[in-house]
């Protein structure tokens, strides 16, 4: 077994996060509160701060929005590779694995990071971060290119917060919220218009709160039935809802989140497909494999062979 140990700088300190792994073991980084000026599950990394763009498949415990002005490579996120070029935006929620192939000569980025818990909290919202098209996004690419005037006011913006983070007043806190969630809601906005998708219309958007079940429950529950008696709502109105914010229907939403976790599982858990399947509750393999083959048109073994290609 090896280790790899790196510090995330901030105003002349650092705190370290250790990661020890093989072949059998995911790197997971997690987030520490930084020793900023102020007590918070936020902070902006660049590669001056920070070896970021690690090789290895990784994961963290927080969500990331990586602002690259510069840039030329790949980043594979779970099954997905998303091509990198200038002024590209890169979503990734928390504990999505990711490997990055990103050319170092010219190299420009920043990277806004956050614990989900702490940012609905901090915005008072429970759902913010679903109501942000951009995470935990099954159907649409996690990637926004912008214009370069566009790049460089986003990157005035995290500046900001980053001054804000270090050298701290006592409205601090409020210049953080209101620059951060103008951030967010301005390139939410963007992806929504980008991937033809509908901004949520209230606080009680259906929806939403669907698509944060599906992350909380979708090991348990694989019936649309479930998830109507947990929102005391009728499936017409739940697919309505879904078909409005998202362009599909919430059977197919549940298929793709579930389709989405028997692969993360397949490539990362090292467990049989029999140990998966009791783990997501079938009730024997045989109804998760053809499920599988059903969504992909390949069997689970031919599924891990075609990785193995790439």
């Amino acid at each position: 077994m090896t280790s790899n140990y790196f510090h995330i700088l901030c105003n002349n300190k650092n705190f370290s996060v250790y990661i020890w792994f093989n072949k059998t073991i995911m790197q997971t980084i997690n987030f520490h509160k930084t020793e900023c000026g102020v007590d918070f599950f936020i902070n902006i990394l660049s590669q001056e701060t920070v070896n970021y763009l690690q090789t290895d498949v990784h994961n963290t415990d927080y969500f990331e929005v990586v602002f690259f002005t510069k840039a030329e490579g790949t980043v594979q996120i779970n099954d997905q590779a998303i091509e990198i070029q200038d002024n590209s935006i890169v979503f990734i929620s928390a504990f999505q694995k990711r490997a990055w192939r990103i050319k170092e000569e010219g190299l420009e980025f920043k990277t806004l990071i956050f614990r989900e818990d702490f940012l609905n909290e901090f915005f008072a919202d429970k759902f913010f971060t679903h109501k942000m098209l951009f995470f935990y996004q099954l159907n649409h690419e996690l990637l926004l290119n912008v214009s370069d005037s566009e790049m460089k006011r986003f990157n005035e913006f995290l500046a900001e917060i980053k001054t804000e983070l270090v050298h701290t007043k006592k409205d601090s806190v409020h210049i953080i919220r209101s620059i951060l969630y103008y951030l967010l809601q301005t390139i939410n906005r963007q992806y929504a218009s980008a991937n033809d998708l509908m901004i949520e219309k209230d606080d009680k958007n259906y929806a939403v709160q669907y698509k944060s079940l599906l992350e909380k429950y979708i090991c348990q529950k694989k019936n649309i039935e479930d998830y109507t008696i947990l929102l005391n709502i009728s499936r017409i109105t739940l697919n309505k809802a879904v078909k409005e914010q998202y362009n599909v229907t919430a059977t197919e939403l549940l298929k793709q989140r579930l389709l989405a976790e028997i692969k993360d599982r397949l490539v990362y858990s090292n467990k049989t497909v029999s140990e998966i399947s009791f783990d997501l509750n079938y009730a024997e393999p045989g109804h998760m494999m053809r499920f599988f083959k059903m969504q992909t048109g390949m069997t689970t073994s031919e599924y891990l062979e075609s990785l193995s290609t790439l």
